[in-house]
């Protein structure tokens, strides 16, 4: 069986990546707007956690309605939730697809999706969604990406990053500046993943 997990680059859909390999063939799926070169970003880093991977670009119209909502609202959540869902349905409306999966963390609240809407997804499009670390938080992951990933951090707007945020980001200060950024976005951390770190390598291998 093959599972699509949506990929950033980050630390815990790259964890969700390795959780969910000994049960399923693992592709890994981006999105991108092709506002920055996201997709590329994350392509590297599949090579070197040894996945598949593969660029969806949804409509940017998608996009376009995010920035109305965050520009609205003054805040990120709703505008990224929606991106999410919609970037679901997109991969879900896809051929061959049956299983997706996110790197979404029992304490995230962006992106995230409620009952109703996974349930409707799951209906529509006849796939199965699933957060491998769902019951996991986060002094546990932290736990997991020390033991098996190299990554380095920074804040946001020091990482190209492959998440929805880094390419709203993007589309803000275009039309509004790098100050509106600071307005609306709180200062906090992203990650990068390295590399799968050695002693996991040889694990998989052996």
């Amino acid at each position: 069986m093959q599972v699509s997990v949506l990929f950033s680059g980050g630390k815990d859909s790259s964890l969700s990546a390795i959780l969910l390999e000994p049960f399923f063939e693992v592709e890994l799926v981006t999105c991108s707007f092709s506002l920055l070169p996201v997709g590329e970003v994350a392509a590297e880093t599949a090579e070197k956690l040894g996945f598949p991977h593969r660029i969806i670009e949804p409509d940017m119209v998608v996009l376009e309605k995010a920035y109305c909502t965050i520009m609205e609202d003054g805040f990120p959540k709703n505008a990224i939730n929606f991106i999410h869902r919609n970037v679901i349905e997109c991969l879900a409306a896809q051929e061959g697809v049956n299983f997706i999966a996110d790197g979404i963390r029992r304490d995230d609240r962006v992106p995230l999706l409620g009952m109703p809407e996974i349930r409707s997804i799951e209906d529509r499009f006849n796939v199965h969604y699933m957060c491998p670390l769902k019951g996991f938080g986060r002094a546990a992951v932290d736990e997991l990406v020390n033991e098996y990933l190299l990554i380095e951090e920074d804040l946001s707007e020091n990482i190209l990053k492959a998440d929805y945020e880094t390419e709203l980001r993007e589309l803000i200060t275009r039309r509004n500046g790098p100050d509106k950024i600071k307005e609306i976005f709180p200062v906090h951390v992203q990650s990068h993943v390295i590399e799968r770190r050695k002693a996991e390598q040889k694990k998989i291998t052996t």
